[in-house]
């Protein structure tokens, strides 16, 4: 599997940034890519971005790289990298009070039951599945999650949904959509007939909406759908 990884993997090029400033840096991310090392060895984007700025601006110790949050391997999109300490531990801390807007796009088979809504569960991990269960109440070992959803438009028999996320648990989005019988294609990890050959999933963190935790000033950032003959058809529903 580790050699099927290593083969579409390739370094982080100008082309793959969204944005940048003395704090932060924002990468469009590839299916495919993990964000941190696991015990398979491939390299992570954490890395391969650190190798970028290390290079960028010749730095001969190397650059600083801050985890902010995470995107699945599978999943393609918006992902913040901290340049600095202090935009590491403030933009950390923005993701955990809830001040950041999420926006995904899913590409999904079967039509949501209604054209927009919430989903509310309660969610629990099985660790030896790697999967996270779906529950409709609380329990010990079970976190809240919510998001809400609308349908942007409907695609050669595929529909396009925005999912926004308020809380950030793993494999959230997945789960829930799945939850409601709209598994995302290619997740056949969560019900969808058949995997992808590319390994990929159809969810794309699409936008990410803050107050910039230094400049104090508002940002917008959009990450453009895969260049893959599948995806980027679906770009006639948003922006840029």
């Amino acid at each position: 599997m580790h050699d099927k990884w290593k083969y579409d993997i390739m370094p982080i090029t100008d082309t793959d940034v969204i944005y940048e400033d003395n704090h932060l840096l924002a990468v469009n991310k590839r299916a495919g890519y993990l964000v941190q090392a696991d015990p398979g060895g491939d390299e992570p984007l954490e890395d391969m971005v650190n190798k970028y700025l290390t290079k960028k601006y010749n730095k001969p110790n190397g650059a600083f790289v801050g985890v902010v949050h995470r995107l699945d391997r599978p999943v393609s999109g918006l992902i913040l990298f901290a340049k600095t300490s202090k935009g590491l531990e403030r933009m950390q801390q923005l993701f955990k009070d809830r001040e950041i807007r999420k926006t995904y796009w899913a590409v999904v088979r079967q039509p949501p039951p209604d054209p927009e809504g919430k989903l509310v569960h309660w969610l629990s991990r099985d660790r030896t599945q790697n999967i996270t269960k779906v529950h409709k109440e609380a329990a010990e070992g079970r976190v809240y999650a919510e998001l809400d959803y609308k349908l942007l438009g409907t695609l050669d028999g595929y529909y396009l949904l925005e999912v926004y996320p308020l809380t950030g648990r793993t494999h959230q989005i997945r789960a829930q959509l799945a939850s409601m019988g709209c598994p995302i294609v290619g997740d056949h990890k969560y019900g969808y007939p058949r995997g992808s050959l590319r390994r990929s999933i159809c969810l794309h963190a699409r936008k990410l909406s803050f107050v910039h935790p230094v400049k104090k000033e508002p940002v917008e950032l959009f990450a453009k759908t895969p260049r893959d003959g599948f995806w980027d058809r679906f770009e006639v529903f948003g922006e840029a």
